[in-house]
């Protein structure tokens, strides 16, 4: 009974002494402080993620040309085409038979059907339109519907075009005259006969 008594007095003591080693290491590891070693400190702000600069996205264009699909791949703009909006541009393609005795009047008006312009009958333009046509123009283009009517008129002729009457006329270059041409230059630059000797030869005063 005696030695129960002492071998239990023993075991209570070293339960207390095991718990009082227990509280002992973790009271010691709690007050031991913890800190990141000095020479971390430049890795770790290295690490960090650094902000990128966002730069906003240009608001999208509110004029965008509409379209419309044809099959599978194929878009088509829903526009007119440039020879639409400027009949001028459009193409045209002169083929005269050289069998007929055509002008120049004929060939504009050939040029001109179905282009939605007509040609003005002014009185200036008559002698182009009287013209023979030359052989080199029985056969033009494809061009464009201006550059055809200045070919056939030539560089001596400008195309003067009336959109709001859808009319197509001609005039003639403004040239200067000549001082060939001019008998009054002609008749200064010549000496006259007073200014002359007896030997034919300028007298000087």
């Amino acid at each position: 009974m005696r030695q129960s008594s002492r071998l239990l007095g023993l075991a209570v003591l070293s339960a207390v002494m095991a718990e009082s080693i227990l509280l002992s290491g973790c009271a010691t590891s709690a007050a031991r402080p913890i800190s990141a070693p000095a020479d971390d400190a430049p890795a770790l702000r290295a690490a960090l993620p650094v902000p990128a600069t966002i730069t906003p996205e240009p608001a999208a264009s509110t004029d965008l040309t509409p379209v419309v699909r044809y099959g599978r791949y194929t878009l088509v703009e829903l526009v007119p085409e440039p020879a639409q909006r400027d009949l001028m541009r459009q193409v045209v393609e002169v083929v005269i038979p050289p069998s007929l005795d055509t002008n120049v009047g004929d060939a504009l008006r050939h040029v001109l059907r179905r282009s939605g312009y007509r040609l003005c009958d002014t009185a200036d333009a008559t002698a182009l339109y009287a013209l023979p046509l030359p052989a080199a123009h029985l056969h033009l283009g494809p061009l464009m519907l201006r550059d055809a009517l200045l070919t056939l008129a030539g560089p001596a002729w400008d195309v003067s075009v009336d959109d709001g009457a859808r009319q197509v006329c001609f005039r003639r270059h403004a040239t200067p005259i000549p001082a060939s041409a001019n008998p009054s230059a002609t008749a200064a630059a010549l000496p006259s006969d007073e200014d002359q000797g007896a030997d034919g030869r300028e007298v000087q005063p």
